[in-house]
């Protein structure tokens, strides 16, 4: 296993069973710290090439998906991922999409999915998840 995140670092959040995943927006520099070994990014557009593992997700700024199995799919990898690998989600601002995919991941990890948004803003950034869809995609996410 390899060091996780600082649970103090800058866009870190801790999911209730203790994993943690960072979350950034990509039009911003990369934070101070490790590299993350796997991140998935939600742009609508072919993300810059990284040095480390990733998974791309079609997702336009304030919508939703492009494909929402394949989404769900991702979102699992990421969860799991982050039991053992410094996991990164990312848009391009941080917030809607980012938010809208942390949220799935703590629906995921157990908090219900009608309260995962109110966890997200809570523990990430009281401005994660845009959208009435971003919430509408959380809450029915299983």
């Amino acid at each position: 296993m390899i060091d996780a995140w600082d649970p103090a670092g800058e866009g870190v959040l801790r999911l209730p069973s203790g994993l943690l995943v960072r979350g950034r927006g990509l039009s911003r520099a990369e934070p101070p710290g490790p590299a993350p070994t796997f991140a998935l990014y939600l742009l609508g557009s072919q993300p810059p090439e990284v040095a480390w593992e990733y998974r791309w997700v079609r997702w336009r700024d304030f919508g939703l998906p492009a494909d929402r199995a394949a989404t769900a799919e991702a979102l699992r990898e990421a969860w799991r991922r982050a039991g053992s690998d410094r996991v990164e989600v990312a848009c391009a601002g941080g917030l809607g999409r980012t938010g809208t995919a942390l949220a799935c991941l703590a629906v995921l990890d157990g908090v219900d999915p009608r309260e995962a948004v109110a966890y997200v803003r809570a523990n990430y950034n009281p401005r994660a998840v845009e959208t009435p869809g971003q919430r509408r995609f959380v809450a029915r996410f299983e």
